[in-house]
Formats: structure tokens, C-alpha cells, sequence
């Protein structure tokens, strides 16, 4: 096992995000990760094309009740990158077995509360589902829930998503950086701040470090493809809809990809606590303290 370089904290900690990262070896490249606070762990995981900053205003609500843990997911926010990365090399098979790996190196083996959105929630809900004597409970929102059809997906979002899984994709995603520059800002209802969008951007300056949010989009399980994925979130769902583990369902109000049929197959979930909060897609970037008070009333709840 790894053990962490405690000494490589990460020099950019602000006012807005007060955490040094910490660094571990998984797999040949380094994975940033924040670690605060003792106890139980509650895992925090990010999505497309976020890092761990995503979370710095809602782990002060909760870092009294556990061990937070947040890592940077491989090849974004302050982790490595992979080698001569090209279609493919950023998959969710090669996500999930670095975050395994990451979770094995800082010892989260049991009693693990996993608060999850977009991508990480799909890591988050594979992996639970290969370790559910590990798992004490399941936090998320705006998350993949199930095999997608294009009529699940938003509406106003289904031209450019077809774009970035076409031919085109690597124009848009590579050279023009839609995701970070575009997406990501029109997906938070109170807009992002100068700082925030910067450090969100950061990770992504030069156009071949920008494959991970090009993969994101393509490894989504619309219309069965890709058919690897489509069949891991088809599992997954399956062990969701018929286990009795905790779950917290932060609703987005409106929302973006986890509302009509995909909300409505959560609800007929056992055992969910629903609470609704204001956002659009990057909800801990609307609602931070909202998810916060949320959490910090729901875990210490948990068997």
C-alpha cells in the first residue's frame, strides 16, 4: 500500500477552498485527494468536468461526523494525468479502477458513507455494489441512475451531447474546451464565480489534458451505448432498487438529467430519504450549505 506524501499538499488553498490536497501513488500516477476530519469515512466524488473543489463548501457541515475524504478524479483537478491519452484512455473501467485503487491506498474498507453527483455517482453506486458489506450509506444527486435513452436526456442539451460523441467531438471538446468553458457555467443557476470557473479551467489549459471531459460525454449508456457502461449502470441499478441500504436523494430543483423517469425510478427506491434543494446540474456549486445541512441531519442517522 501507498502511503500518502503528506508533504506534497497542494499550494492553492484560498478563502473559497481551505483544504490542502494531499497526494498517494494509484496505479503508476498520483491521485490529489483532500482528508479531513476523523472517524468513519464519507467519500466524496465529483463528476465531468469538476474536481474535489466542487465539494469545499459542503465538507465543513459534515467534517465533525467522519474521516472526509475527497480525491481528484484521475487525469482532473490536481491528479495526474495518463500517457499519450487518446478515444478511450479515460474510460469508466480505467476511472473506477484507479478510484478502487485510490480507496484501498487510505484505507476506506467499512463503514463508508459515499456522497456522490453526475460520474462520481456512478463510480460511487459500481462500487458499492462490489462492496456492499462495506457501504453504511448512499448520498446523491444528479446522478445516473439507470440506462439512458435521448428522450431522458435535457432537452436544450441533447444537440451538443450528440456532437461530442460524433466525429466532432474532439474539435468541440479538445480545441474549443466546450465543456469546461461552456457547459459547466450555463449548468449552475447562480453562475460560478471568477475563482472558481479559473480553478475548474486549470486542470484543462492545454488541449490533450482535456480527454477526460471528451470521454465523460461518449461513456454515457444512451441507446445501449457504449455497451460495457450500459450494462455496469444496469447492474448497479439493479442492486439500488433492491437494497436496503441507506439512501439520500438531494432532488435539484429544476434539475438536469435526474428528473422525469430516471427521478421517478429513485422514488420506488427502498429506504430513501428525499431532500429537495435549488439547482440545476452542478447542485454543490447552488446549494452547498443546503446539501450540507442535509447531510450532517441524515448521517449520523445511519445504522
Amino acid at each position: 500500500m501507498a502511503a500518502p506524501d503528506d508533504l506534497a499538499a497542494a499550494d492553492r488553498v484560498s478563502p473559497e477552498d481551505p483544504f490542502p490536497r494531499q497526494r498517494v501513488s494509484v496505479r503508476g500516477t498520483e491521485m490529489a485527494y483532500v482528508d479531513v476530519g476523523e472517524g468513519d469515512p464519507i467519500v466524496f466524488l465529483h463528476g465531468n468536468p469538476t474536481s474535489s473543489y466542487l465539494w469545499r463548501n459542503v465538507i465543513p457541515h459534515v467534517q465533525h461526523l467522519g474521516r472526509c475524504l475527497a480525491p481528484d478524479l484521475v487525469g482532473m483537478g490536481e491528479s495526474g494525468k495518463l500517457p499519450d491519452p487518446h478515444r478511450g484512455t479515460y474510460s469508466f473501467a480505467t476511472h473506477a479502477a484507479h478510484l478502487a485503487g485510490f480507496l484501498e491506498a487510505v484505507g476506506v474498507e467499512r463503514r463508508v458513507t459515499l456522497v456522490l453527483h453526475d460520474w462520481g455517482s456512478a463510480l460511487g453506486f459500481d462500487w458499492a455494489r462490489h462492496h456492499p458489506e462495506s457501504v453504511r450509506g448512499l448520498a446523491f444527486t444528479e446522478a445516473i441512475v439507470s440506462p439512458l435513452t435521448w428522450a431522458d436526456w435535457p432537452a436544450d442539451a441533447r444537440s451538443i451531447f450528440r456532437t461530442m460523441r460524433g466525429v466532432d467531438g474532439e474539435v468541440v471538446v479538445l480545441d474549443k474546451n466546450v465543456f469546461v468553458e461552456r457547459i459547466l457555467p450555463a449548468s449552475v443557476l447562480r453562475g460560478l464565480s471568477p475563482e472558481a470557473h479559473e480553478r475548474y479551467r486549470q486542470p484543462f489549459r492545454e488541449r490533450g489534458d482535456r480527454w477526460p471531459t471528451l470521454e465523460w460525454p461518449r461513456q454515457l449508456p444512451i441507446e445501449n451505448v457504449p455497451p460495457l457502461v450500459r450494462d455496469v449502470v444496469a447492474q448497479y441499478g439493479y442492486w439500488l432498487r433492491t437494497s436496503a441500504v441507506p439512501k439520500l436523494f438531494l432532488n435539484a430543483e429544476p434539475g438536469s438529467i435526474l428528473t422525469g423517469r430516471p427521478r421517478a425510478l429513485v422514488r420506488k427506491w427502498p429506504s430513501v430519504t428525499e431532500v429537495t434543494v435549488p439547482g440545476s446540474h452542478f447542485v454543490p456549486e447552488d446549494s452547498p450549505h443546503e446539501i450540507g445541512r442535509a447531510l450532517a441531519g441524515w448521517i449520523p442517522t445511519l445504522p
